[in-house]
């Protein structure tokens, strides 16, 4: 039986030819339009997106400029569903500029939605809530009910990703109740169906299947097979969550059937992976691997690669809980080769690349996972390279390649090719680099498992894989159980590192907080050393006798997630002796970052101390800023102290301190470029102010443009420059940190690297002034008896902790990059 669009479709292609005959060229221009919806209405995208493009330079010829507007949007909308999301946001931009021109609200309002809807398909949450509320804001203007109701249902699926349930079943509750005022059956059914899925994250299952069951309802009643198949679909996912996979596996099939029926192949792909995972969770792998083929063959079928790489992961991921490790391995390769031809052809900027990844980073640990079982650890370190910072190294290779200074051809790290994107990296390359470096490298990569427990099946961290390349390119490796943490602590790595940050008392930069009591200070010192030895326990000493003997020989740690925000230099032994005592430290986001910041720093070239330009900035006049769209404006504080600490380094380095209202940001940009050493002592921040993504802004003077956080210089400002320094040193607060992604910290030090920095030295927390005067102090001192910026911060560490033995004081700060 034919569907209704195909139905449409037939009636469309037997007019169109009438059309033609007749040069009726509008009618042809919308005669090509309809068949594109059909089709798009059908999931057959790139058929649609052919009758678009037929569609719109008639539009064009005939100025018929709604018209051109819809078609434009119809393929953002199309591109989107097919993962090009830079062609559909160019799209859906020049759909918005016509309408705008045209003073068309109602297209613009769509338009805006459409860009957001763009923006959430590359998890950029805030760029997508600003468009969905513009789009919001002018359907509530012109009392555009149906625009309403489509922009808080958007808002609401934006919020339910980034896990705020209660904002989400806010927005959606808004968009039913419009949706059954002006007795739209199917937006109705829509907001039904997203409350359940709401409801079910939240673990209330009853609610869910009720808001389901009601949405089901509504399909049938108004004969919409695709709700019916979805509303079938998440039924069996709530009845699989409750651990009732008999039923679960009734309304799989019952939502496999009409997918089948309506020939809607995505959601039969979809209805069949579904069946594969209530399968895997009976233990039945026979069957859960069947169903997972049927799904692959289904995304292979209508070149959904994205459907693909998921159908690969979640295929190996079952044959290796069946047991069959090789076939496991080449599936599981098989699906990194995809998520990488995505990447390369589909993902457009860094930002995108990032955004892509952080979907894909679950198929690299397990790969990691079948490799160790098959004791083959060594490539597993090749796949846990591989499945780090990616994105960073892509865009650091084009920098490379494309600038000057020692960004050229010459300057091509290992692994990596100019015309064919980033090679796959190899275990000889990698033991190459850290003979290079003459360093011991340690790279922590943490594993998860599926777990039942009482809420459902849940991904719990299980072992740290840790390996170690030695200077001479031994390469041991080492694992350590974290699955106590959470059966024994009802913790995990993340809230332990937490934990520690809160123990050692992070807090503002001169802000003086609350004045605790001797007994709270006392609980407080007990939990630090608790917290710092168990994370010394679980991520050093399983390694402890591969490190070097010598303190002044060169550890770089490459931590993973939440480990970015470890402080490793206070992390204590059994004896209480914190690793800084033993250990010369730095940080990379990767052995292959590390590799093409040591080709960074060979292309600028060794000065003596006191050659070039140095650039201090201190304590300038603070701006105001405000973090987020409609949120008040807050007058940063100024810092006293480092103003001094800027004087006094600038005094080192034979420049003169920029502070005061002297350091705008028109001022400090045009010297940047210039400068050997660049030292920043004012506040850092952790806002996405752009809402692009890239978090973290430097503080500096305003310069009175008028315009909303004037003064601040963003990290994706930073990210867009071509900097000659060797060394940023930003004594600010939180300057280490940003958005954790598999990309690494997404933020200021990320930013700066990509710009041409090979070192930086950033914060983890909010730094006191005093101590942080006395450190930088000392670090520069020690940097002008000896080159080795690991080597001087260390001392300069030491030398604080003597005088300032609180953590707090002297712990905070890490060298990303270089040494030399």
């Amino acid at each position: 039986m034919l569907t209704q669009y195909e139905k449409a479709i037939t009636y469309y292609q037997r007019a169109l030819p009438l059309y033609q005959l007749v040069q009726d060229r509008d009618g042809e221009a919308r005669t090509l339009g309809h068949l594109g919806l059909a089709y798009e209405a059908l999931l057959q995208y790139d058929k649609a997106i052919i009758y678009f493009l037929q569609a719109l330079p008639l539009f064009q010829a005939n100025k018929n400029h709604r018209g051109e507007a819809e078609i434009l949007s119809q393929l953002g909308f199309a591109y989107n569903n097919l993962s090009q999301f830079e062609k559909a946001i160019e799209y859906h931009e020049q759909s918005l500029g016509i309408a705008r021109e045209i003073k068309d609200r109602q297209k613009e309002g769509g338009a805006l939605g459409g860009l957001g809807l763009v923006y959430f398909s590359l998890d950029n949450y805030g760029k997508a809530i600003e468009y969905h509320e513009q789009s919001l804001a002018i359907a509530r203007e012109i009392k555009d009910r149906q625009g309403g109701k489509t922009a808080l249902g958007n808002l609401g699926i934006v919020y339910f990703s980034l896990g705020n349930y209660s904002k989400a079943i806010e927005y959606h509750e808004q968009s039913l109740a419009i949706a059954r005022e002006i007795k739209d059956r199917l937006g109705e059914g829509t907001a039904l169906g997203n409350l359940g899925i709401a409801y079910s994250s939240l673990g209330n299952y009853g609610k869910a299947i009720e808001y389901h069951e009601q949405r089901l309802a509504i399909a049938r009643e108004i004969k919409d097979r695709l709700g019916e198949g979805a509303s079938l679909g998440n039924l069996g996912i709530a009845y699989s969550s409750l651990g009732n996979y008999g039923k679960a596996i009734e309304y799989h099939e019952q939502s496999l059937a009409i997918a089948g029926e309506i020939k809607d192949r995505r959601g039969e792909g979809t209805a069949l992976g579904n069946l594969g995972n209530a399968y895997l969770s009976l233990g039945n792998y026979g069957k859960a691997i069947k169903f997972r083929e049927q799904s692959l063959a289904i995304a292979r079928e209508i070149k959904d690669r994205r459907g693909e790489g998921t159908a690969l992961n979640n295929l190996g991921a079952t044959l290796f809980k069946a047991g069959n490790l090789a076939a496991a391995a080449k599936i599981l390769i098989g699906s990194i080769v995809t998520w990488e031809r995505l990447r390369q052809t589909g993902a457009g900027n860094d930002a995108n690349k990032v955004s892509i990844f952080e979907q894909q980073a679950r198929t690299y640990r397990t790969l990691q996972q079948v490799l160790v079982a098959q004791n083959q650890p060594n490539v597993a370190l090749e796949i846990a390279e591989r499945g780090r910072a990616r994105a960073f190294v892509e865009l650091l290779a084009k920098r490379i390649g494309s600038q000057g200074s020692g960004f050229g051809a010459s300057a091509q790290p290992s692994g990596v090719g100019s015309q064919e994107g980033i090679k796959p990296p190899t275990i000889a390359q990698l033991q190459q680099i850290a003979k290079a470096q003459n360093a011991s490298l340690v790279q922590y990569s943490i594993i998860f498992d599926d777990i039942k427990t009482q809420a459902g099946i849940q991904g719990r961290e299980s072992e740290l894989y840790i390996w170690v390349i030695q200077p001479t390119g031994e390469i041991t490796f080492r694992k350590a159980d974290l699955k106590p943490l959470w059966q024994q602590q009802n913790a995990s790595l993340e809230k332990l590192v937490e934990q520690s940050r809160e123990t050692i008392g992070a807090r503002g930069r001169s802000d003086v907080g609350i004045v605790a009591s001797a007994e709270v200070v006392q609980q407080r010192r007990e939990q630090q050393l608790r917290n710092l030895k168990q994370l010394h326990q679980l991520l050093i000493k399983p390694i402890a006798d591969l490190l070097p003997k010598d303190p002044n020989q060169r550890v770089i740690f490459m931590p993973q997630g939440e480990l970015f925000l470890v402080p490793f230099p206070a992390l204590l032994d059994t004896n209480n002796t914190a690793l800084i005592e033993k250990h010369t430290i730095q940080t990379a986001p990767s052995i292959q970052v590390l590799e093409l910041t040591h080709q960074r720093k060979k292309g600028i070239g060794s000065r003596e101390w006191g050659v070039g330009k140095s650039l201090v900035v201190g304590n300038p006049l603070m701006p105001k800023v405000r973090t987020e769209a409609g949120g008040s404006v807050t007058q940063l504080n100024p810092l006293a102290g480092s103003e001094w600490e800027a004087k006094e380094i600038a005094d080192l380095l034979k420049t003169k301190a920029i502070i005061g209202s002297q350091a705008t940001k028109s001022n400090i940009l045009k010297q940047l470029s210039q400068a050997r050493f660049i030292h920043f002592a004012t506040h850092g921040l952790l806002d996405d102010f752009k809402g692009l993504g890239v978090p973290g802004a430097i503080a500096l003077a305003p310069d009175n443009t008028g315009k909303v956080n004037d003064g601040l210089l963003t990290s994706d400002e930073i990210l867009d420059l071509k900097l000659n320094a060797e060394l940023v040193v930003l004594s600010a607060c939180d300057t280490g940190r940003g958005r954790l992604t598999g990309d690494g910290v997404i933020g200021l030090s990320r930013s700066l690297i990509t710009a041409g920095v090979p070192s930086i030295i950033v914060s983890l927390w909010k730094v006191p002034d005093q101590s942080t005067a006395f450190l930088m102090t000392q670090f520069y001192k020690n940097l002008q008896q000896n080159p080795d910026k690991a080597q001087a911060l260390r001392q300069a560490m030491l030398s604080t902790k003597a005088k300032y033995p609180d953590p707090l004081d002297w712990a905070a700060f890490t060298l990303i990059g270089e040494s030399q």
